[in-house]
């Protein structure tokens, strides 16, 4: 007998092979229509794929991100089959499914794709669908597999890193690729399709690699879901960090100081200062001291620590000092100085746990074409902590860190949030450094954590850091985008490779357990983030011009000077518009940048010591004494 066990815990037995397929057939005709894809023991399959021992399964939908995965990744199979239609000589080289949709790089030879090409090359995509062609997955050996593209340099090299026996083809209608699989049962699924745009691409992320066309796409099962995407994607246009950054005079990047290093401008700083206070405040009250470590380390530090063996070769290259053989490198984590300053001394027990915060900068090199405003930067300052702590005092640290991120993502207006459990990959740990003792005590206590914290979770293997597995908290925008945003990380490794230690009661020496945790991430990406979801309507408390004085005309600027002074006394921060235009076109400017609040100064607001005031998208509430006007602010701005 094969046993089926069900994500409810249900078991279904059978005494033949069964598939997914034919499982949610015996299950309900309606769940089998809606089936996309299958989880068998955490793999993900096709329906038609044969289950022939005990297995734990799971029926992927639309409803579901890895449904949504197989259904995208099909749909790439498509774009290439309609691309080669109209592009009959352009090599394929791979085509993943994304977050959103998914992408094709192309090697279009001497030819070009363009947007007067989109709507043929969709068209042909809904042709195809529409044949309901079954997607057949099948093992091929290598030498078939090489035969089958001598002319596609691309293929022959993926081919060449595999064996034979895991190398297998997909096809469908008179379209082959290669593929691992993850397949839609049929093309009908998919009923809408549109291209989004075209760019370039290196091989396989290289810069030294030919430079290919990147292809990108969605799929939906109905119109009408692609049409509220497209939707959802001009308002996304609205309310992007790079045009918000600009017009607000949050930021800037110049070539001259290097990609990928954004440049503060006065309103950024100020802003960025806001979040720092606001949660250096948070940290002070729960008992983190704040540290400063150096912006370079020595080559050894990361070399102790593993992050030279794991990220070296991708990262910025050594510093050479004048003395021979002497290398430092520019810091990629906090981390490692954090293990430092524990080790400069001797803890006792009774002294745990050290909670060490900074607002740290640290440098990674990403390649050019995966910059991204200041969601993917080569310079950011991450809120990192580092708590060591005893390991009877972990699960209390760590529910006492998860009530942070919360309280942050409050004060923020993020509501709407799940917490990622993120694990080993269960098969292949040669990634991952530490004992298996170790990690299986690290995983228990995040699971146990998360679970008395009553937070929503979902499971996810592979994900861990190389050092320890972590808690992401995944957070969806006003759009309903999902970031991931605040990490907490318990780490069993770094202490041992740092050799650090405490004494204990017993007067013996024991090892410490390491908390990474960073509510923010990095004040780059979340910045970006928050101008999005905020559409750059910035909560009042952080806004970096809270109000603006407007004075109808030269004659009462002394009075507008002495309600700016009174209203900065109380630590409300906001400026004069000097300028000598009309009041409308000021109240515009204001609006356009979005500061929230306008104070309008004429004769009748300096005979009767009050302000007139105007809100942000919302227009007059009226005179009022400036006493009564700070009081607004002060109310509108408790966090």
């Amino acid at each position: 007998m094969i046993h089926i066990t069900l994500p409810d815990g249900s078991v279904r037995s059978y005494d033949h092979p069964v598939t997914p397929m034919e499982v949610a057939q015996n299950i309900s005709e309606g769940l089998a229509r809606n089936v996309l894809s299958a989880l068998v023991n955490d793999r993900q399959v096709e329906t038609s794929t044969p289950i022939t021992e005990d297995a734990r399964l799971q029926l992927l939908t639309w409803n579901d991100n890895l449904g949504k995965k197989a259904f995208w990744h099909s749909s790439a199979h498509l774009l290439a089959q309609a691309i080669l239609d109209f592009f009959p000589e352009a090599k394929l080289t791979i085509g993943p499914a994304i977050e959103n949709g998914f992408y094709y790089d192309v090697d279009f030879g001497g030819k070009s794709i363009s947007e007067k090409d989109f709507e043929k090359i969709e068209k042909k995509m809904l042709e195809h669908a529409r044949l309901k062609s079954v997607f057949q997955l099948y093992p091929v050996s290598k030498a078939e597999a090489l035969k089958n593209y001598t002319d596609n340099p691309y293929k022959t090299e993926l081919i060449e890193n595999l064996n034979d026996g895991e190398i297998t083809f997909c096809s469908h209608e008179n379209f082959t690729d290669l593929c691992r699989g993850g397949h839609l049962p049929h093309t009908g699924f998919v009923k809408a399709a549109k291209i989004l745009n075209a760019a370039g691409a290196y091989w396989r992320g290289n810069e030294k690699n030919p430079q290919l066309t990147r292809v990108y796409g969605i799929t939906f099962p109905k119109q009408k879901d692609l049409t509220e995407y497209l939707h959802k994607l001009e308002e996304a246009k609205k309310r992007d960090h790079r045009k918000l950054g600009k017009e607000l005079g949050i930021f800037t990047f110049s070539e001259k100081v290097g990609s990928g290093l954004p440049l503060w401008l006065p309103k950024g700083a100020a802003l960025r200062k806001k979040l720092e206070n606001f949660l250096q405040a948070a940290q002070q009250k729960a008992g983190y001291e704040m540290v400063v470590t150096p912006h370079i380390g020595h080559k050894d530090l990361y070399v102790t620590s593993g992050h030279y063996e794991k990220y070296g070769a991708d990262s910025f290259q050594p510093i050479q000092t004048p003395n021979e053989g002497e290398e430092f490198l520019l810091k990629p984590m906090n981390c490692p100085h954090h293990c430092e300053i524990y080790k400069s001394q001797q803890w006792s027990y009774r002294d745990l746990p050290k909670r060490f915060a900074e607002f740290g900068t640290v440098y990674r090199y990403e390649q050019s074409g995966e910059l991204h405003g200041l969601t993917r930067v080569r310079g950011f300052t991450q809120d990192d902590a580092h708590i060591f702590c005893t390991p009877d005092q972990l699960l209390d640290e760590f529910k006492k860190v998860i009530d942070l991120v919360i309280y942050v993502f409050n004060a923020l207006g993020f509501e709407d949030y799940t917490a990622q459990v993120s694990l080993r990959d269960r098969e292949n740990h040669s990634k991952y450094i530490g004992s298996n003792e170790n990690w299986q005590k690290a995983e228990n206590a995040i699971i146990q954590a998360a679970e008395e914290k009553e937070l929503k979770t979902v499971v996810e293997y592979g994900e861990a850091a190389f050092y320890g597995p972590k808690l992401d908290f995944m957070v969806k925008d006003a759009l309903g985008r999902s970031w991931q945003l605040g990490t907490i990380q318990v780490d069993y490794n770094l202490p041992e490779r740092f050799d650090l230690s405490y004494i204990g009661s017993d007067n013996e020496k024991h090892r410490p357990v390491m908390i990474h945790r960073a509510p923010f991430g990095s004040l780059e990406r979340f910045v970006a983030i928050l101008l999005e979801h905020t559409a750059g309507d910035l909560p009042l408390w952080l806004a970096p011009e809270q109000f603006i004085i407007l004075p109808i005309s030269d004659k009462y600027l002394d009075y507008s000077k002495k309600v700016l002074n009174l209203l900065e006394n109380s630590d409300i921060c906001g400026l004069i518009d000097k300028r000598a235009e009309k009041t409308g076109r000021k109240i515009r400017d204001a609006e356009l940048a979005k500061i929230p609040f306008m104070l309008i100064i004429g004769e009748n607001e300096e005979n009767t010591a009050m302000v007139s005031v105007r809100k942000h998208g919302e227009g007059d509430l009226g005179a009022m004494p400036v006493d009564d006007f700070r009081k607004l602010l002060e109310k509108e701005m408790k966090v």
